[in-house]
């Protein structure tokens, strides 16, 4: 008897790619915003680093708390799209902030209004992706959008770079063309249609110790784990001023950013890819030990070579780790309840983002840039060690599709 010939991989979903092309141009204008934001606080506006800190951590947590509530709402209305829309042109609106800012204020203001953004589309855009994505390619799925989301940042900083040298290190007027790639990003949007039959209907979960036990107790594990992975890794403006600090012009300062990126960007789709054949939180622990690495060199550098050695290892973490949490989420948490797994996952992620960057911060100022990054290098590794405390589970998917039932199964009222 003949073998059966092996299955061939399912191909990425349209809908997959069109978002990673939404994120590509919304990340360029970001990026572009993102890799000057910190050098124009900490010059023109005369912000210390400690309120840089505390203004990043804010934005970041602020993108991480409106996770929870959008990713509710698009489980509760079984419609993702008119969140991530919404998201998306939130953000498009505000950036002609940042060039007219005349304050420290004004620009927290836009940075938190462009964050909201950020979080109103980030829960229910990955849900998307996790009810579009075949399971047995879940991971190369996540790794293509956050590969692409991450061109968009190599982008942005290289962009900045010709336009500083362009306009001779005039930062208000390179800002004005950030809001061109989030037009750009809103029209493709505008264009991708919203799936005519989702894998998930309408199901709200209670906000109450009983209804968030549904998640389940491997999501909840997997919740502490990604706080003490975010608790690791402050926010990226600190790159950027360790590499202003460290003498590095004000031209080539969005090169940073570059240089983190391109390497993310390279890594975020193999690391998905290979998270598809070997246990997760494998790439997961690998992925925390390089952020140690990069902490090391980050804290030892003199000159610029071992500090853009340090730069690339992080963009290497981020791509060993972004993709691969995400997976993590969709393969633990009930498929209805997805877009609110997410938010609760980064709700938690969040707090700890904010209480790393607000710590990285008062370490810069009270002693030396080196120490924050001697911070994150021993929680770095107090990740590492915890990881393999969080057994890996069989995916819920997969645990159905070996049972033929399911919790949440078609015949079943939707919870309400």
């Amino acid at each position: 008897m003949a073998e059966a010939p092996p299955k061939t991989p399912p191909a990425i979903p349209r809908t997959i790619w069109a978002l990673g092309f939404v994120s590509l141009f919304t990340d360029l204008g970001s990026e572009m915003v993102h890799s000057l934001l910190p050098v124009m606080l900490a010059g023109t506006l005369g912000a210390s680093a400690l309120v840089i800190g505390l203004i990043e951590g804010a934005a970041e947590a602020l993108v991480l708390v409106t996770k929870v509530f959008s990713g509710y709402l698009s489980d509760a209305t079984g419609r993702r799209k008119p969140l991530v829309l919404l998201g998306y042109g939130l953000a498009t609106l505000v950036k002609p902030l940042f060039p007219l800012a005349d304050s420290v204020a004004t620009v927290t203001t836009a940075r938190l209004l462009d964050r909201l953004g950020k979080g109103i589309r980030g829960a229910p855009r990955d849900a998307l992706v996790g009810d579009l994505a075949p399971p047995a390619i879940r991971g190369a799925c996540f790794g293509l959008r956050q590969s692409m989301d991450t061109v968009g940042a190599v982008l942005g900083p290289l962009v900045a770079i010709a336009l500083l040298w362009a306009f001779v290190d005039d930062i208000r007027t390179v800002l004005w063309f950030a809001v061109v790639p989030g037009i750009i990003a809103v029209w493709l949007l505008v264009k991708v249609p919203e799936p005519a039959d989702p894998t998930h209907r309408p199901a709200r979960l209670p906000i109450s110790r009983e209804g968030l036990a549904r998640l389940g107790r491997p999501f909840w594990q997997l919740a502490a784990l990604g706080a003490l992975v975010a608790l690791a890794r402050f926010s990226e403006a600190f790159l950027v001023l360790r590499a202003s600090e460290r003498g590095l012009p004000l031209t080539w300062v969005p090169l940073v950013l570059v240089v983190m990126s391109s390497v993310y960007a390279l890594s975020a789709y193999p690391a998905g890819y290979l998270s598809d054949r070997l246990p997760r939180h494998w790439m997961l622990g690998i992925g925390m030990a390089v952020l140690v690495a990069a902490d090391v060199a980050l804290a030892l550098a003199e000159g610029q070579a071992l500090l853009f050695v340090g730069i690339a290892l992080w963009g290497l973490h981020m791509g060993l780790t972004q993709g691969i949490l995400a997976s993590l989420v969709t393969d633990t948490a009930p498929a209805h309840y997805r877009g609110t797994a997410f938010g609760v996952f980064n709700l938690l992620s969040g707090v700890a983002l904010l209480l790393a960057s607000a710590g990285a911060g008062w370490l810069w100022d009270h002693y030396e840039p080196a120490a924050s990054f001697w911070m994150g290098a021993g929680i770095g590794l107090l990740s590492v060690l915890a990881i393999p405390l969080v057994a890996r589970r069989p995916s819920r998917d997969a645990t159905e599709a070996a049972s033929g039932s399911s919790s949440d199964a078609p015949g079943r009222p939707a919870d309400r």
